[in-house]
């Protein structure tokens, strides 16, 4: 049946089959077989509203009849235009520019151009180098492929995209030994390596810092307290943009549109993409501040990039009957409201010896798996080749669509619809302590 289906970052062979889902209402998902599973990742942090929308369906069929499909290669259609003005009225500062893209990758290397020729048109065409956070994810085109910071990710595309530097992210509980009692301090540590790398390559060469409020990667790593606002005077003082990376936390999951507002900066640009139109329709955005579009504002220099499907009518009239829904119900507000309950519930879970911690924000959690909690010990290549396939399985039979992330150290991703309340909440809980209380001994065997 799946004979030509090639999925994405998918084992193909070996007798392995592929779920198939067929249809969505509401917070759940169902399969071939007509099972229910709560989908308690958003289907991949994007189906903000819920599933079975008809007023998001209606908008798009709406907008076909109108006008299907135009480019925005030198010409703007209305749903384009008023999408643009939108974004812009939600974002902070004076981000008023919104170049948009099919997706989040994409996104990412149109800011990573940007920022680029936006140099060069300024008289400092040296600086092109980027820097992003170890384990960060940034997408798979080979520019954002090079800012992504999962080895195994790049080794098969390589050579990378020349420009690309890491330094450490966030993660308070992998900190160095010493920084491990004050959250405040590491914060600081941390921003303090984005300086150090700039010093390193040069300040001349360096162009962007491209990071995720809360970074994805590595399972959900939130920002500590002081840390963007030290970015943010590391950027100015070394002429650095810097670069949101919302492709998953925009749209209310963290619990504003922009999660750059809940952690108090204001960036040069923002990616985004996903929650945009709940996943009705594909479409992402890059959105500049007046100062990078100003170059380009003089009748004749141009931004010699773009994407046939950017802006595509369909989406973008999608992306606004989704942002109706948000206002109207409240999305946002739902969110902060809630996160506090999700957040205990899944504090529950640390009476489990194999968890070791439960970190994020909003409606984006992770529950990190160790095999001793008291040393923060991880496990072993063999152990986790024993131990994630099982849990993984163990909590789709259970009803419970999530996600295990092993770009880091092994962590159980949950980041339900927007929709979702404290009855998810607590289904969600039960599933990962009964899967997790059964996990068997042989995993422990070194």
């Amino acid at each position: 049946m799946l004979d030509n289906l090639w999925l994405h970052f998918a084992r193909h062979g070996a007798g392995i089959t592929a779920p198939v889902i067929t249809r969505g209402d509401g917070v759940r998902i169902f399969d071939d077989r007509g099972r229910s599973y709560l989908d308690a990742l958003s289907a991949l942090f994007v189906v903000q509203a819920g599933h079975g929308r008809e007023e998001l369906a209606e908008a798009a069929a709406a907008q076909a009849r109108t006008l299907a499909y135009f480019p925005l290669w030198s010409y703007a259609t209305p749903p384009a235009i008023e999408l643009a003005e939108r974004l812009a009225g939600y974002a902070p500062g004076d981000l008023n520019r919104v170049f948009f893209t099919s997706g989040g990758g994409e996104a990412v290397e149109t800011a990573w151009k940007l920022a680029k020729q936006y140099f060069r048109l300024i008289g400092k065409p040296g600086k092109y180098k980027a820097i992003s956070r170890a384990i960060a994810y940034h997408g798979t085109p080979q520019g954002a492929l090079a800012l992504t910071g999962v080895p195994k990710y790049q080794a098969p595309f390589e050579p990378l995209t020349p420009g690309a530097v890491k330094v450490p992210n966030t993660n308070f509980y992998r900190a160095p030994e010493p920084l491990r009692t004050d959250v405040k301090a590491f914060g600081r540590w941390a921003a303090d390596r984005i300086a150090e790398a700039i010093e390193f390559e040069g300040p001349d060469t360096v162009a962007a810092v491209f990071l995720e409020p809360v970074q994805n990667a590595g399972g959900c790593i939130p920002p500590p307290p002081g840390y963007f606002e030290r970015v943010r005077e590391i950027c100015d003082e070394y002429d650095v943009l810097l670069v949101s990376d919302e492709v998953i936390c925009a749209y209310g999951r963290i619990g504003s549109m922009f999660a750059c507002d809940d952690f108090g900066y204001v960036p040069d640009m923002i990616t985004c993409a996903k929650g945009l139109t709940s996943g009705y329709s594909p479409i992402g955005a890059m959105i500049a501040s007046d100062r990078l579009f100003e170059p380009f504002n003089d009748g004749a220099t141009m931004f010699p990039h773009g994407y046939t499907f950017g802006g595509h009518p369909v989406s973008a009239a999608v992306a606004l009957a989704n942002l109706d829904i948000f206002e109207r119900e409240r999305l946002n507000e739902r969110v902060k409201q809630n996160a506090p309950a999700f957040r205990a519930t899944l504090e529950k879970l640390y009476d489990l010896p194999v968890v070791g911690d439960v970190r994020g924000e909003g409606y984006f959690y992770a529950v990190e798996l160790v095999k001793d909690r008291v040393a923060r010990a991880t496990f072993t290549a063999e152990q986790r080749r024993r131990l994630l396939p099982r849990v993984s399985s163990a909590l789709y039979e259970a009803g419970l669509y999530c996600r295990i992330d092993e770009r880091g150290d092994p962590a159980i991703q949950v980041a339900p619809p927007l929709i979702s309340g404290p009855a998810e909440f607590a289904e969600i809980e039960s599933v990962l302590r009964a899967v997790l209380t059964g996990i068997g001994d042989d995993v422990f065997d070194s």
